[in-house]
């Protein structure tokens, strides 16, 4: 059986960046690695319906934060048969945004803490009602919220057809949710946490070694 590690982070923080490296260290040290990305856009019904809700399509459906905090989880739910099984297949299985994204965001955007309602609310539905799997270490690119915004504008730019949704444009609630994730992890929610600083070079061989256990 592996582990499963979740990477967390505001948009722009640098996580697929660090997966990949994980990925790279782990593969040279010989563990066996499967990847993950959520929303998974263009793989599941739920996922799309966000992104269409995020970019204004679907009324109002976007300012539900439960209503949005539902379709995020469903998309989870309909990958928890696979996200189990390559946990049992794989030594590590990295996942880039899980349950924990979930939680910042929704309380960010009802100007809540990690001990609002609404952390509480996403762990009752995703892990104990949906029975989502929960991952064993946890990983929190910490950045600046103005180097993940500069990120995500030079992202933007550089990807053809790539615009920044209604969450990424919010500086506010992107200032908000780092707050939250950084309460999440202090307070180990779920898991274990490690932060790591998303600004500086990160070395993923030893990080990776961590991970493994």
């Amino acid at each position: 059986m592996g582990r499963m590690v979740a990477i967390e982070g505001l948009d722009g923080a640098g996580k697929r960046t660090l997966s990949d490296a994980l990925c790279a260290a782990l593969a040279e040290a010989g563990a066996s690695v499967a990847r993950f990305a959520f929303p998974r856009y263009g793989a599941d019904v739920h996922a799309e319906l966000a992104r269409e809700a995020l970019y204004g399509r679907l009324g109002d459906l976007s300012g539900s934060v439960h209503g949005m905090a539902l379709l995020f989880a469903l998309d989870r739910r309909a990958a928890a048969a696979d996200l189990r099984a390559a946990t049992a297949a794989h030594d590590v299985v990295l996942v880039d945004r899980y349950i924990a994204s979930n939680a910042a965001y929704g309380a960010a955007r009802r100007h809540e803490d990690v001990g609002g309602e609404f952390v509480g609310w996403t762990r009752e539905l995703e892990v104990e009602r949906f029975g989502i799997p929960v991952p064993d270490h946890q990983l929190l690119v910490a950045v600046p919220r103005a180097v993940a915004a500069a990120r995500a504008v030079h992202r933007e730019r550089t990807e053809a057809g790539r615009a920044r949704d209604a969450f990424e444009a919010d500086s506010g609630l992107q200032e908000r949710t780092g707050a939250v994730y950084a309460q999440l992890a202090a307070a180990s929610w779920l898991s274990p946490w490690s932060v790591v600083d998303g600004t500086d070079a990160v070395d993923a061989g030893a990080l990776a070694a961590r991970l493994r256990g």
